[in-house]
């Protein structure tokens, strides 16, 4: 058998004949064959597309072919794969550095995830000192909480991610911690409490509540600590942001949870530390390595998470 890509030609018993063979499809067996599977091709595929849509053209690619190119269960390249992976492995992994190339030689362009209060409140600084670095940077983004953040990650369609760091990473997911960020009660200057405990000793906890959507970050530790604590409060208010949450204190509505950060101490409010209750990791999160742009991006976010917190 012979064949190349392109205008291909195929010899058997003799004959030749003509075939193209799908460029796509080789691309998706490179990423199954490197990955050793096609769950861990899909995670890491730099665009959208499911498991059977693999399965589905990946045999579209053996039949063209006539070969099986790899046993599924345990997975294992076959003879035919072991050729077929060695004879186009160097174009795909090359790809990403001649694209470099093209561009100038330096790889000046970021695809950020972030929540939209990290967007709005935290990267126009970011990307500003990052700039300075690298004066041609070029920049998307898009919005997200840690578990899309992730799964874009994993999708390849962003470089960096930006999010608290809750519980574990999923395989392939590298992660460096920023900042630690202690949480706290923001009151209206006028309810009388100068600090949490004295919620905490009331028979009944009578003061609303006021919170993000009760599976941010911040609100699941806020509650697992209340739980150890054998404190009931639940949230009255959940709101989209912590801007939001502020203002609706100040509006009297009721105890805001918040990030201890200098921003969040507003006119006619007062912050009740909670000592003992655990801090909020936000970090950068990526795939693979990072690029110097990339690199210099998470130092100078690292940098600005300090300030903010005051550190």
């Amino acid at each position: 058998m012979e064949f190349a890509v392109g205008g291909s030609r195929r010899m058997m018993g003799g004959t030749t004949a003509a075939f193209a063979m799908n460029v796509h499809h080789l691309e998706l067996f490179y990423y199954v064959a490197r990955h050793g599977g096609i769950s861990a091709a899909a995670r890491r595929i730099p665009y959208g597309i499911q498991q059977p849509a693999i399965s589905a053209q990946i045999l579209q690619l053996e039949d063209s072919l006539g070969t099986t190119l790899f046993f599924r269960r345990p997975f294992k390249l076959t003879n035919a794969g072991e050729a077929l992976y060695s004879f186009i492995e160097s174009f795909f992994t090359g790809l990403p550095e001649v694209a470099k190339k093209l561009r100038g030689g330096i790889e000046t362009r970021l695809r950020i995830a972030a929540p939209e209060t990290v967007q709005r409140e935290y990267l126009p600084a970011v990307l500003k000192a990052t700039r300075k670095l690298y004066p041609g940077l070029k920049f998307t983004l898009a919005a997200g909480r840690l578990e899309v953040v992730e799964k874009l990650l994993l999708a390849q369609e962003v470089d960096i991610g930006i999010a608290s760091l809750i519980g574990k990473r999923p395989e392939g997911v590298r992660q460096r911690e920023l900042v630690l960020i202690p949480m706290a009660l923001l009151v209206p200057e006028r309810c009388g409490f100068t600090a949490a405990e004295n919620i905490w000793k009331r028979d009944r906890i009578d003061m609303p509540l006021i919170t993000m959507q009760g599976d941010e970050p911040i609100c699941r530790l806020f509650q697992q600590e209340l739980r150890r604590r054998k404190v009931d409060w639940y949230a009255s208010l959940e709101l989209g942001s912590l801007e939001l949450v502020g203002r609706y204190v100040v509006e009297g509505y009721g105890t805001g949870l918040i990030t201890d950060v200098p921003t969040a101490r507003l006119p006619g409010t007062r912050v009740l530390a909670l000592p003992g209750f655990p801090a909020v990791p936000y970090g950068a999160m990526w795939t693979g390595n990072l690029s110097p742009v990339a690199e210099a991006f998470v130092a100078e976010a690292e940098t600005f998470a300090r300030k903010l917190a005051g550190l």
